[in-house]
């Protein structure tokens, strides 16, 4: 009687599970919302396992009828939401902000502190720590950090120089700009000379391509992550490797160790983060908080402006007139003042235009992730979005939409003339993100390429080379855009 008695228990438990997981996997269908057939179990976005984040969304938004305004998604039995329609897209980031306000990424303070950056905390913590953070990346602070970039971008013209000689040489300009960024970073974050052109395996280095080029999961699981963080936080899962953990825990600790029993002041990011640690009006920093948002601070500056400059190189290589007409813009801001100063740059406008369509042809996130945290009614829609959905701003594929942008491939940086920005939608360029979530670091991170950009077009000519791939192959499992393999382009000095 027992063993009848048990397997009407098994197969109702398994019915039960059954309906639960139909129940997921038909979610949007039986609420009228349009979709897109996905694979059980992995959903839309199976096409992860062998490709970028970026093919696999721009594939999708392909899919999809263009008159709809929204499209229900599925990844893992999570019911997602991907939003294509500008207007809706404005008023998720910017107007109704409040239910939209985090961007639901795994991270796990009790294991991985650093994993509580800026980009990742949510709610009240997150707008604390923005609002103490917001002073330290004005154009003032700007100003001062300027020295320490121009320092750099001499050590790179120096060593490109050496690397390609009197009669020019293919170089890897990913790499060549990894270890400018790195030296960028390390001066500007932490007052450290990393010296990556002479030692191009230091520890600041290796960590930084753990980062971005070996990340502790893949894709796949990163996603599952984001999904069902509870099983994250269950078995106590990090975010990063613990060689990338120590190396910045024990950098941080002894950098600040360092200044405290010091009367030099640096004028970096350590110094002015320490001062907010020591702020007696409700301002101060923790310790942890600190570490966090200093390895914050070297996520959001290294991958993203060495990604911009390479790929930017690497569009004016394969197109010599627009690189013409930029390096002239630079020389003309050089002549005007004497050298690549501060004010210089704010001269070069056609050098802006190039960083912007590069940015537009990459952006360093494929997909702007925000979290409801409240249910929402889709304005002139019966469609409530429920507390915590997923939802998908799918940045690369409405920066590669010929609606907004006519044959979207090309390299055409006189889209981002004044008058043509103004007759674009303002949500058709979203590289920073948008509204009081935008990217903190952007005037560190468009300085850095501005000064990287200007000192190669000013010393060098960039051309294809024997090993210059076309098309660019994108990395399947790195956290932002990039190519999967070296950018390789023929350097010849001027």
């Amino acid at each position: 009687m027992a063993l009848p008695i048990g397997i009407l228990l098994v197969c109702g438990v398994l019915y039960l599970v059954a309906f639960l997981i139909r129940q997921r996997y038909y979610y949007w269908k039986r609420r009228n919302v349009p979709t897109i057939p996905s694979p059980f179990p992995l959903g839309n976005f199976a096409g992860l396992r062998n490709k970028s984040l970026a093919e696999v969304s721009i594939e999708l938004y392909r899919q999809m009828d263009r008159r709809e305004r929204f499209y229900g998604l599925s990844i893992m039995l999570q019911p997602t939401m991907m939003i294509t329609d500008l207007d809706l897209i404005k008023t998720v980031l910017i107007k109704d902000f409040a239910y939209f306000p985090d961007h639901g990424v795994y991270h796990n303070e009790r294991v991985d502190t650093l994993s509580c950056h800026l980009f990742c905390v949510e709610g009240a913590k997150w707008k604390s720590i923005r609002s103490k953070l917001s002073p330290t990346f004005t154009s003032g602070r700007m100003k001062g950090m300027f020295p320490i970039l121009m320092e750099v971008s001499k050590n790179f013209t120096q060593f490109l120089r050496t690397e390609v000689g009197n009669a020019g040489g293919e170089v890897d300009m990913k790499d060549c700009c990894a270890r400018m960024m790195i030296d960028n970073i390390g001066g500007c974050a932490f007052g450290i000379e990393c010296n990556s052109f002479h030692d191009p395996n230091s520890a600041f280095r290796r960590t930084g391509q753990l980062v971005f080029h070996s990340p502790r999961h893949s894709q796949l699981i990163s996603s599952l992550l984001r999904l069902y963080p509870v099983i994250g936080r269950v078995f106590g899962l990090k975010v990063n490797h613990d060689e990338v953990i120590e190396f910045f825990t024990e950098l941080v600790e002894r950098t600040v160790a360092m200044r405290e029993n010091s009367s030099t002041k640096r004028n970096d990011l350590i110094d002015m983060m320490m001062e907010l640690r020591a702020a007696t009006n409700g301002a101060a920093l923790t310790m942890k908080e600190l570490m966090a948002q200093a390895f914050g601070f070297f996520l959001a500056g290294y991958e993203t402006s060495s990604s911009n400059v390479t790929l930017c190189l690497y569009e004016l290589a394969l197109n010599e007139e627009l690189q013409e007409r930029a390096r002239a813009c630079v020389q003309q801001a050089i002549q005007k003042h004497g050298a690549i100063t501060y004010e210089a740059l704010t001269d070069m406008e056609y050098l802006d235009r190039c960083i912007n369509e590069t940015l537009r042809m990459y952006p360093p996130l494929p997909i702007l992730p925000r979290t409801s945290s409240k249910a929402y009614r889709i304005p002139d829609s019966d469609v409530i979005i429920p507390p915590n959905m997923k939802i998908h701003i799918p940045v690369y594929a409405i920066q590669r939409d010929e609606r907004y942008y006519p044959d979207p491939d090309r390299f055409d940086p006189d889209r981002f003339t004044p008058e043509r920005v103004a007759e674009r939608h303002f949500s058709t360029f979203l590289s920073f993100g948008e509204g009081p979530r935008i990217c903190i670091g952007q005037r560190l991170g468009v300085m850095q390429s501005r000064i990287g950009l200007a000192t190669v077009l000013a010393n060098f000519r960039v051309r294809r080379g024997p090993r210059t791939k076309i098309p660019l192959v994108y990395a399947k499992d790195a956290v932002t855009l990039q190519s999967q393999d070296g950018v390789f382009l023929q350097i010849e000095p001027l």
